[in-house]
């Protein structure tokens, strides 16, 4: 759905970051409002439908994965009329901050979601922790979340080596584990590769009765910019969780689109080579360039089937 009514203008594109914030702040507040908060976190909400999609999201993810530099949420805004509230940190935080807590402890004094039919979470990473650890704050809600951590608690995921510098930080108080926050919600969805060893355990923590795990095998690390990069299945993914039909055959279908994604196809292609699996990766590579003009596909495959020539070559020597 898209109408006039629902257009705002921006251009935040290679703006230097100080005026990147006035410019968003500015059509904030003539959408719906802005709110700092403290150094390191802000909120920027437009006011459209009865729908409100809550993103979270970092300063450094807006400006480097979008061409627009705009919260990833503007563009459901246009499509679909939703509203839309952007909780934004300026690097990662997971968002354990009192001004961050204050703002949804406000908004559940105030009744600011109840004001909607439908409220969706989202988020990615340690936006993917905001997004699932602040939904509670909206009973009923439906959340989509990325690669998540369930916490950062040392003596919960002490297995987990990636972040040390957060160690001191207190996740054990008000929205601190991301999991048990989740009881309030009407479904959630987890996205993660199980490849990828830590977030798999991660993700692993998430298990609840309203929550499903949904596997994208071979996306590697940095699974919201590959979605993002695949046309519209990002968007097509929330709208889903929106209209309730989001499963295992819906994502499936969904998830086809990276078919035609050159940097999936080549961890793919990375993980035979792993394995030692000639004669799937000949297959692999066959499917691909007779698809899409892939030039590294199309080289080895020159390659592979000249050392098949040699080889047969070989053979036919031998037997002489």
């Amino acid at each position: 759905m898209q109408d006039a009514e629902y257009d705002f203008y921006t251009d935040l594109a290679g703006l230097p970051k100080g005026e990147w914030l006035t410019e968003l702040a500015k059509v904030a507040e003539e959408q719906g409002f802005f709110q700092p908060l403290g150094r390191k976190h802000f909120a920027a909400h437009i006011r459209r439908g009865d729908t409100l999609l809550v993103t979270f999201e970092s300063v450094q993810g807006m400006r480097g994965l979008a061409k627009s530099a705009e919260p990833f949420g503007w563009s459901m805004v246009r499509k679909q009329g939703w509203s839309h509230l952007c909780v934004a940190s300026d690097g990662d935080t997971w968002f354990r901050d009192r001004h961050v807590i204050g703002l949804f402890d406000r908004m559940i004094d105030d009744g600011f979601f109840d004001d909607f039919e439908q409220v969706i979470f989202y988020g990615a990473g340690p936006c993917g922790y905001g997004a699932a650890a602040f939904s509670v704050a909206a009973p009923g809600a439906r959340v989509m979340i990325v690669q998540p951590q369930a916490t950062l608690d040392p003596r919960v995921t002490e297995w987990d080596d990636r972040f040390r510098e957060m160690r001191r930080t207190d996740f054990t108080s008000r929205y601190g584990y991301a999991p048990d926050m989740l009881d309030a919600c009407d479904q959630a969805f987890v996205l993660y590769d199980p490849a990828e060893t830590m977030d798999a355990m991660h993700a692993a923590l998430f298990t609840r009765a309203a929550v499903k795990q949904l596997r994208l095998r071979n996306m590697g690390g940095a699974i919201q910019g590959d979605l993002l990069a695949m046309d519209d299945i990002l968007p097509n993914l929330l709208t889903m969780v929106a209209d309730g039909t989001l499963d295992d055959l819906s994502f499936a279908k969904a998830y086809r689109a990276r078919r035609t994604h050159p940097w999936y196809l080549r961890r793919v292609l990375a993980a035979l080579d792993r394995q030692d699996r000639t004669a799937l990766t000949h297959m692999l590579i066959k499917n691909v360039t007779a698809r899409m003009e892939e030039p590294r596909f199309q080289r080895r495959l020159a390659k592979l089937e000249a050392a098949r020539e040699a080889a047969a070559a070989q053979n036919v020597a031998k037997e002489g």
